[in-house]
């Protein structure tokens, strides 16, 4: 126990002993209350020994007052309760037939004790709880605080204003809250009222400003973001009023302490996510070492910042581009997390340094986010894909294997399926080298767990590097034009920690005891997207009107794209593992030996920069590959 535990051990014996002599005084007020006092006095030193013990074992020495509970004050009524039974089997037992001969407490005394004893131990936690939250509420509203407008439902609110209250969240000054539950209208919430509903908007911030009141910043709370509450109209007129707009993300969305965020367009752009279970995320990673290829992308980076969320004891990020490696690195220590994170520079496609990197490092998972991902750029430099997707992973894969790691994890693409790309085809040939590998170290049965190779398919990702979302704000910044490729283009979306959070999830799944016969796990990813409607959806959320103040422009299909993407092959039967999210694959790869021969004519193919042999290499291996096809 701390200092600080036993100062709430002395508080709570000293509580007792007046609880019991104020008790005394009250109901033997006279000569019957000086003529009990010497035995009572004798059974008192041991009294208190057993009131600390039972407060110990109910934790009311641990418990800290600042954030005194219900469930503590029903602590505290349970230690009475055992105090007061403790009293009585003494009164009953002891006292009454063998010292005093008659009953000494009697029944009266022992319940008035357990009022007087609730009443001592609760009452100077309960007044330094109001201390420091009246200290915390004033200063948080005179020091630099913002008066805020809460738009969500009463649970939501809640949460952000016991943030407030505690000093999570600084300088901001709730006035009023906005809820689409009519339960909640006309209510208080922790002393902050209930203004009315969402089209109220405008109306009680103007009230607010005639009374010299003005209101600055409007939180929106994780239920607004709910599709029947029309978050796109919240924040289309909270910024034609003038308002700073933030957002409270969900407990389970921030895995921390509650706090403010901007609001992202890509807030408003999906359906709600798929619910993470984050326990099993945690046992999976928790104390493990684990390896990041590509780990200052905006998905390794991503998959970087969850392994430490989750307790990963150590974290090898290797990345070939200096400033991604110094950013991730610094991003990730800032935190002060206990994982040992570190950086090294290094290229997949350099075979002996990643071998020597996994073997020094020791892996128990490595997570392969390198990848060349722009589908135009690698139908000019094939070659460069074929380097990196295809001999890269190889190079990883092999590493993994000769490291010991349990599993290795292959991001991969939807646009592996059926391909009609550069990308497309290295991502394919990618994942059968891993499900090969992983099929054949399930068959040789050398009595230990044989290592997992696993892949898994996701498609666009909000707000990653060259995405379509950051380039359309960039393009609405500038004035115009949005450039959408086709006007029937449609394509699948997912953020970027939903979808980094479900390629932890399936590496759980295909690390259970009873392995798993699949290899290819397929993200759910919701209904398409129609790319010119999310275009116009963007305009009207900057406050802009499509063919008015931004213009969009069709500027054609571009090579290796397709309209429609698909998320399985015909010749791919799928199955349902009973995880929301995620369905798995059990595709039909060739033998090792026969990829393996591949490689090697893909080796010589690329040293004499021979197109013709690469493609026809990759056409044998993955028969499927339509190229040009839309």
């Amino acid at each position: 126990m701390t200092w600080r535990n036993w100062l709430i051990a002395a508080h709570d014996v000293l509580a007792t002993a007046a609880a019991v002599l104020v008790t005394f005084f009250v109901r033997f007020e006279g000569s019957s209350f000086f003529d009990r006092l010497p035995v009572l006095f004798w059974i008192l030193p041991y009294f208190l020994v057993l009131s600390f013990v039972v407060c110990y074992l109910f934790k009311l020495t641990a418990t800290k007052w600042r954030f005194i509970s219900f469930p503590d004050l029903l602590n505290i009524v349970r230690v009475a309760t055992v105090l007061a039974v403790a009293l009585l089997i003494l009164d009953y037992i002891l006292l009454a037939p063998n010292v005093y001969g008659t009953f000494f407490f009697g029944k009266v005394t022992i319940i008035l004790y357990w009022f007087i004893e609730i009443f001592f131990l609760s009452g100077a936690r309960l007044a330094y709880r109001y201390f420091r939250y009246t200290r915390t509420r004033n200063q948080a509203r005179v020091v630099d605080a913002v008066p805020a407008l809460l738009i969500g439902r009463a649970a939501d609110a809640e949460v952000l204003l016991r943030a407030i209250e505690n000093g999570a969240v600084k300088r901001l000054w709730p006035v009023g809250v906005l809820s689409p539950s009519p339960s909640d209208r006309g209510q208080l919430i922790r002393g902050v009222p209930v203004l009315g509903n969402l089209e109220d908007l405008a109306d009680v911030v103007g009230d607010f400003a005639r009374r010299e009141k003005p209101i600055d910043r409007v939180v929106m709370l994780p239920s607004a973001f709910e599709p029947e509450v029309q978050p796109e109209s919240v924040l289309t007129r909270s910024r034609k009023l003038g308002l700073t707009v933030s957002r409270l993300p969900s407990l389970d969305e921030s895995q921390d302490a509650p706090r403010l965020a901007p609001v992202a367009v890509e807030d408003l752009l999906l359906r709600p996510s798929v619910k993470i279970d984050y326990r099993r995320l945690e046992a999976l990673v928790k104390g493990k070492s684990v390896v990041v290829t590509g780990g200052g992308g905006s998905i390794g980076s991503e998959i970087c910042e969850r392994m430490v969320t989750f307790g990963a004891a150590r974290l090898l990020i290797i990345e070939h581009a200096e400033p991604a490696l110094h950013a991730v690195v610094e991003q990730l220590s800032a935190r002060g997390s206990a994982a040992v994170i570190e950086g090294r520079i290094a290229d997949i496609r350099d075979r002996d340094r990643i071998m020597r990197l996994m073997h020094e490092f020791k892996p128990s998972i490595v997570f392969h986010a390198a990848a060349l991902k722009h589908v135009p750029i690698l139908e000019r430099d094939w070659a460069e894909g074929v380097k990196t997707n295809i001999f890269g992973s190889v190079n990883v894969a092999d590493a993994a294997l000769a490291s010991g790691a349990e599993a290795m994890v292959m991001i991969s693409t939807d646009k592996a399926i059926e391909p009609v790309s550069m990308l497309g085809l290295t991502k394919r040939f990618a994942e059968m080298y891993c499900q090969a590998l992983d099929r054949y170290l399930a068959s040789k049965g050398n009595g230990k767990p044989p290592m997992r190779l696993i892949s898994v398919r996701f498609g666009n990702v909000l707000a990653s590097n060259g995405s379509v979302v950051p380039k359309f704000k960039a393009q609405i910044e500038a004035g115009g034009p949005v450039t959408v490729t086709h006007p029937d283009m449609v394509r699948y979306f997912m953020t970027i920690r939903e979808a980094c959070d479900l390629v932890v999830t399936a590496a759980t799944h295909a690390l259970q005891p009873q392995r798993p016969d699949v290899s290819v796990y397929v993200l759910n990813m919701g209904q398409p997207v129609k790319i010119v409607d999310l275009a116009e959806r963007m305009i009207r959320l900057s406050g802009l009107q499509v063919g008015y103040d931004i213009e969009i422009v069709f500027t054609g299909i571009r090579p290796g794209e397709r309209m429609n993407e698909i998320l399985f092959a015909h010749e791919e039967p799928t199955t349902d593992i009973g995880i929301a999210g995620i369905v798995a694959a059990r595709p039909n790869e060739p033998p090792l030996d026969t990829l393996r021969g591949w490689l090697l004519s893909l080796e010589k193919a690329v040293a004499t920069e021979d197109r013709s042999v690469i493609e026809v290499v990759l056409k044998d291996a993955v028969p499927e590959f339509k190229a040009g096809a839309a």
